[in-house]
């Protein structure tokens, strides 16, 4: 599918997003080839499909926004931060200038300074003071003009136009009351030009300390977009030469020297040395890197010297697609949040209509002065009912949880996902590189067939049925092949190619090396091929199992001939992570494909009471299924293909990022470094997500609910006071830095494995 990623600086609102995204709803014409998703606090579309980079921009043109594609991450987030700042700046100016003109006016009239205007000499200080804000609505306001007047030629409206309506609409009022005062009543000469000023003074100062918070929302994936190079030692013919990172090819020989960042992913061809890969995964170690050792761009060299081959260009390496997929995550829609999105596309017109009602019912019923009245009542709910709050609600919550989890190495795909993992009850857990290492032994073989003898020639059996063994496990993906491997790799074992192979799902594989025919697998697949001698040797495999080793029973032209016991080492955070999943409140469930036996023995050493074992992959997913059937919101954590199902059909697929792309791609989260130990904080976060999120929403909902009837002078019947414009200007400002300030709040929360 193609994706594109599209800059867009002048969206501000809600209403700015839903018309986006309507304009490529539309584009498809009741088909759902083209998805839009916009993330307004990082100002960026995400549009997957069959289109093209032009149609896109010129889709997002058609509802009134200049857009540009973003091609290189690291560069567009140095445009975004530096544009960002140069727009702090200018708001910053325009406040003070603003707010500069507007508090003396304001201080002039509380001090009892005259408003009104009944003279010649008020007509022309007041037209003078009308002229220099006049000014300042072009100077400081310009931007909300500009923005009304690109939604006003598509035919639609948004926040600035709310805005311009309420500011322009004081001024016009004001300048007509000092060119002809004789027009109005005595009592409705009042001006209202420091209301202007005022009202762009702190919605520009809101703007500006938005910005500095929003800022720190994406600190994250800046962090992460900051990983990526830009130059390289490249190895030459003609010695080392320093190149830009896009001149770099597949095959390329690379230098790391000393305290170097990997500049893509590679594979270690020469030297050793310890690699430190905590900003992609989390975990705190060094990894040493040998010959054959896959590196990965972003992560830092130690001391050593190494030389390595590069097999992923800038767009395919692990950090880019991790980037890819936070970014991603961050411009998704939740659940939640998507009554916002209809609520915009029909708020501002709506409240446009509420703002002209209540001023005409305020002109026609209202005390006198009817015409100041409703001109106050018409300012202060256009300004006040600005969505900016509305808009950000959402989003800005999303943004800091899904940095804060990249942070923690967990990648979290859509913010679906993370709604879901709030409300997990049970986590069901693989065994094989999921509890355990993932990286097995083999400690015990035992010679089942009646024609073994002692010494040499038993020797002599054990090294060549290791030999075929080995040789046909090396087409196996299964963890528990690559401890026969390297069993053989100590022996120092000679391997050869099968003459057929196949894999018999959940079960094992069979094959023919050298002219035998072979089995290898659980007690399940020798079943069903037939394989005699099974009942030797019984109680030695028991005793194995009890242990928390698997036996793997090896059968040669149809007869037992070899039983592999071996052992996969539990992850050393395994025991207390469990105990902090279920001290949460959460069910625990052991799945695996392994024998009851070595299960149970595992589970018993990290406190999981519930086993389900000796299950194919098919049946892990029906045991998912049965579980939400009781009633269960499930998450399953594994890291193999046979675990694919289960990640699929569990509400929240979790996969281990050190097990294989199909997991990992079948997953909702992605646990980079493989610990457990994040799991809690994992759902920690996403629950406390989810709180900043209904926080947000309600604190956004309450406060246009509430400030538009109060604005609309509801309260004048009790109270004998109308909203000014000023403070409602001021109370829109503060709603959206309230909501950015809020959401800021998840980067703080308190997780456990940050407290060890």
């Amino acid at each position: 599918m193609n994706s594109i990623t599209l800059y867009v600086p002048k969206m501000n609102c809600a209403s700015c997003v839903a018309k986006i995204e309507g304009a490529f709803t539309a584009l498809n014409q009741g088909k759902s080839a083209i998805s839009a998703r916009v993330n307004l606090a990082d100002k960026q579309v995400l549009v997957q499909g069959d289109i093209s980079a032009e149609i896109a921009i010129k889709t997002v043109a058609s509802v009134g926004y200049e857009s540009s594609q973003i091609h290189d991450a690291k560069r567009a987030a140095q445009t975004k931060a530096e544009e960002e700042a140069k727009e702090y700046r200018t708001r910053i100016i325009q406040s003070l200038f603003g707010l500069g003109l507007g508090i003396p006016m304001m201080i002039w009239g509380l001090l009892g300074g005259e408003m009104m205007v009944n003279s010649p000499a008020q007509q022309l200080a007041w037209g003078g003071m009308g002229a220099i804000t006049l000014l300042l609505l072009v100077t400081t306001g310009g931007h909300f003009y500009k923005g009304m007047w690109r939604a006003l030629k598509v035919g639609g409206a948004n926040m600035d136009t709310l805005i311009v309506l309420g500011t322009t609409s004081a001024w016009l009022y004001s300048m007509l009351v000092v060119l002809m005062p004789e027009a109005f009543p005595p009592e409705a000469r009042h001006v209202y030009f420091e209301a202007s000023v005022m009202i762009l003074g702190l919605i520009n100062l809101g703007h500006a300390l938005e910005l500095r918070a929003k800022g720190k929302t994406s600190e994250a994936v800046q962090r992460l977009v900051g990983l990526q190079s830009t130059t390289a030692t490249k190895i030459t013919d003609t010695g080392d030469q320093e190149v830009e990172i896009a001149e770099i090819k597949l095959g390329d020989r690379l230098r790391l020297k000393p305290g170097g960042r990997v500049a893509l992913d590679g594979e270690v061809v020469e030297g050793s040395s310890n690699i430190n890969e905590s900003m992609l995964t989390g975990e705190p170690l060094p990894v040493i890197k040998v010959a054959g050792d896959r590196l990965s761009a972003g992560t830092v060299n130690g001391n050593g010297s190494i030389i390595y081959k590069v097999t992923a260009g800038l767009s395919d390496t692990r950090l880019a697609k991790i980037i890819d997929l936070v970014q991603q995550a961050q411009t998704s829609k939740l659940p939640i949040g998507r009554l916002t999105d209809k609520i915009s596309a029909y708020f501002v017109p709506v409240v446009v209509l509420i703002a002209i009602t209540a001023a005409v019912i305020w002109y026609l019923l209202g005390p006198a002065p009817q015409l100041s009245h409703a001109l106050i009542v018409l300012t202060s709910v256009l300004i006040i009912a600005c969505p900016c709050a509305l808009g950000l609600a959402t989003p800005m919550s999303i943004m800091v949880s899904v940095g804060r989890a990249a942070q923690m190495g967990v990648l979290i795909k859509n913010g679906e996902a993370l709604q879901m993992a709030s409300k997990v009850t049970c986590v069901v857990l693989d065994k094989t590189g999921t509890i355990t290492l993932g990286r097995p032994s083999v400690t015990d073989i035992l010679l089942t067939a009646p024609s073994d003898v002692e010494g040499a020639k038993a020797d002599q059996t054990l090294e060549q049925l290791l030999t075929r063994v080995a040789s046909l496990e090396l087409h196996s993906e299964h963890p528990l092949a690559s401890a026969v491997l390297e069993e053989a790799k100590i022996r120092k074992l000679t391997l050869v190619e099968p003459e057929s192979f196949s894999n018999v799902q959940g079960r094992g594989i069979v094959g023919i090396v050298d002219g035998a025919t072979l089995a290898v697998g659980n007690r399940e697949l020798m079943k069903s091929q037939g394989v005699t001698g099974l009942a030797m040797r019984e109680v030695e495999v028991g005793e194995l199992a009890e242990q928390g080793k698997t036996p793997v029973y090896v059968a040669q032209n149809g007869e037992l001939s070899m039983i592999m016991a071996i052992t996969d080492p539990i992850k050393a955070d395994a025991k207390v992570a469990m105990s902090a999943l279920i001290k949460s409140g959460k069910r625990v469930v052991l799945l695996s494909g392994d024998n009851l036996h070595t299960a149970r023995a595992v589970a018993d050493q990290v406190g999981i009471k519930e086993v389900i074992a000796e299950v194919l992959p098919e049946q892990k997913q029906q045991h998912i299924i049965a579980l939400q059937a009781e009633g269960e919101v499930v998450a399953m954590v594994g890291d193999g293909i046979n675990d694919a199902p289960a990640l699929v059909s569990a509400d929240v697929g979790i996969a281990m990022g050190d097990g294989t792309e199909v997991a990992i791609e079948s997953a909702d989260l992605t646990f980079l470094s493989g610990r457990l130990s994040v799991l809690v904080d994992t759902f920690t976060l996403a629950s406390a997500s989810m709180r900043n999120i209904k926080q947000n929403l309600f604190g956004a909902f309450i406060y246009n609910t509430l400030g538009i009837p109060i604005a609309a002078g509801v309260l004048f019947p009790f109270t004998g006071l109308l909203l000014s414009p000023v403070i409602a200007g001021a109370a829109m400002a503060l709603s959206s830095l309230t909501v950015v300030s809020n959401a800021n709040r998840l980067r703080y929360v308190k997780l456990s494995s940050e407290q060890l």
